[in-house]
């Protein structure tokens, strides 16, 4: 294996703090590298994030500089804007409202200087901003496959004209998300299956994957004693498809738990719950608590941990957090999607409403299967999933193709 190779990492979105899936994996694989390679990290950051405390926390890397920019937010006048000037051309408005002219003249710049073996372009995002088929060799890191989420949006959307918006949008994340991956040296998904849908949308590119890890020593069970009868759900609840998660599971399966167990309570912790949520969980008695310092607490305080999911792309870090920490898992397909879980032994899977109200029920009645579920979870994660084996895998991808 290569040793101190020169990466370029380029990530629109932020990176500190540790708030989203993506945030996290991002962080542990450039803490990884850092040690064994000179890595400089171009970013971006928002109103809510922390530059200076990214710095701090990757000492190791040549270099850490992020952009102010703030994306347009949906249903802004400014998203409105985007999404019109947009139609004009061939990016999808999630790609275009991601142009940062400041970020791609740098990494232009730093480009052409003839000194990095490898440029790592961190999520589709961040595909505006980097020129690919270049000299230097572009690595996509896919943590989701962007246009199968779109696919999905539009597919759940009940509204006609939002239906039809959403159908073009897809359509346009699929051609670009084909040409991303036509046009870079390598693929990197997160799961067998991901590789597989890129690989299907662009059949010229190379995809390999490497599995989703965890921080098994920071996912531990910490002592919180379990609260009876109590459902954990964690995520950036800014994040649609964990909103609509939430809501489907507040509208469609709760009221079948409480009939069955009436003292259930249901605990949902996330950043930025909507209006629309917080209303929903107050009608329905449940606890909402946007932005937390610690989750851990909230899960170890858990009988079962529900992941009630029917939009997403990638895998879902929150399922191997809640395994890590020993918990008993309820999810639908899609939510353990690309997760090497096998059913019955890691957690339980259910799909309709009723199975889901079922398996939670069952649960919840039988605290030695949920002891049994959360031990196989832990020891799972444990020996296979710690995020320093995982970035020895990207690692190698990076230096066979840098």
């Amino acid at each position: 294996m290569r040793h101190d190779m020169n990466i370029l990492w380029v990530k629109v979105g932020g990176l500190w703090p540790l708030n989203m899936g993506g945030r996290l994996r991002s962080y542990h694989m450039i803490a990884e590298l850092s040690e064994r390679h000179r890595v400089t990290v171009l970013t971006t950051h928002g109103p809510d994030d922390d530059p200076e405390a990214l710095a701090k926390q990757l000492p190791q890397c040549e270099r850490v500089v992020s952009f102010p920019f703030a994306a347009p937010k949906v249903g802004s006048l400014r998203f409105a804007g985007a999404l019109a000037r947009s139609w004009l051309s061939p990016l999808p408005v999630d790609l275009w409202k991601w142009r940062v002219p400041a970020l791609r003249s740098e990494v232009e710049g730093i480009l052409a200087g003839g000194v990095v073996d490898v440029c790592v372009a961190d999520f589709l995002h961040a595909v505006p901003n980097v020129p690919l088929g270049g000299a230097v060799p572009v690595i996509l890191f896919a943590h989701n496959v962007e246009y199968m989420i779109w696919k999905r949006l539009a597919a759940n959307e009940p509204r006609l004209l939002r239906r039809a918006l959403l159908e073009i949008e897809w359509r346009k994340v699929r051609r670009r998300e084909r040409h991303a991956c036509t046009r870079s040296r390598l693929v990197v998904a997160v799961s067998p299956i991901d590789s597989a849908a890129l690989a299907e949308n662009a059949p010229a590119a190379r995809t390999r994957s490497i599995p989703t890890g965890v921080d098994t020593s920071y996912f531990s069970a910490n002592g919180t004693p379990e609260a009876p009868a109590h459902l954990v759900f964690s995520g950036a609840m800014d994040w649609y498809p964990n909103e609509d998660a939430m809501l489907f599971f507040i509208a469609e399966i709760l009221p079948s738990i409480r009939r069955e167990i009436p003292e259930v309570t249901v605990t949902v912790v996330g950043r930025n719950p909507s209006a629309r949520l917080r209303a929903a969980g107050e009608t329905a008695g449940i606890r909402i608590t946007g932005t937390v310092d610690d989750v851990r607490s909230f899960i170890d305080e858990g009988s079962v941990y529900v992941v009630p999911l029917r939009v997403g792309g990638g895998t879902r870090l929150k399922i191997f957090e809640a395994l890590s920490m020993a918990k008993a898992v309820v999810s639908t397909t899609v939510g353990a999607e690309g997760l090497p879980l096998v059913d019955d032994q890691h957690f339980v899977r259910a799909d309709t409403p009723t199975d889901f109200s079922r398996a939670v029920i069952s649960l919840l009645r039988d605290p030695q299967r949920r002891r049994s579920l959360g031990n196989a979870g832990r020891h799972l994660v444990e020996t296979r999933y710690s995020w320093s084996s995982v970035a020895q895998e990207f690692e190698a991808l990076l230096t066979a193709n840098g």
